[in-house]
């Protein structure tokens, strides 16, 4: 088995930490529901503004709240306004990763979904895997990479 992507909300900023809460992660049901993440789901959380990598499991807060509060001592790692990356992971036989579709939603500063993206991965007429980011009408677009040291952005 491998362990692989399940979801990701990407760029979603904290509104809060509580220090006193006794441990997790709240988050808005619509973002959970949206990027297929559990209530009581492990997820990785990884901080952009501080670099802190975490694990706890996910809350749910009031529908439609855009929060995203770190609670107990996961509130000594981020601070309000700090930009994350959440990610939920599930383990999948690694013939079976064509299969997936894993959402990633991408939020703006007020939380607000801004886009709505599917990974993929297929294999080429030579058995070789190919991997795709696809927006919400399936087109696919441009993979982020950089080729060789100093070299700008392709894509």
């Amino acid at each position: 088995m491998r362990k692989v992507i399940g979801g990701k909300l990407h760029g979603i900023r904290v509104t809060e930490s509580n220090l006193e809460y006794h441990g997790s992660i709240t988050l808005d049901p619509e973002h959970c529901e949206a990027a297929g993440i559990l209530p009581l789901e492990f997820v990785d959380i990884w901080n952009k503004n501080s670099g802190a990598r975490i694990s706890t499991y996910v809350i749910l807060g009031h529908r439609g709240s855009r929060c995203c509060i770190l609670n107990g001592a996961a509130a000594r790692t981020c601070q309000p306004g700090d930009e994350l990356i959440i990610c939920s992971s599930i383990y999948v036989d690694g013939a079976d990763i064509i299969d997936l579709n894993p959402a990633v939603l991408t939020f703006d500063a007020g939380n607000h979904v801004v886009e709505r993206l599917r990974y993929s991965v297929s294999r080429d007429d030579a058995g070789r895997y190919q991997f795709a980011i696809l927006d919400e009408a399936g087109a696919q677009l441009p993979v982020p990479l950089v080729s060789g040291a100093g070299r700008k952005r392709l894509g």
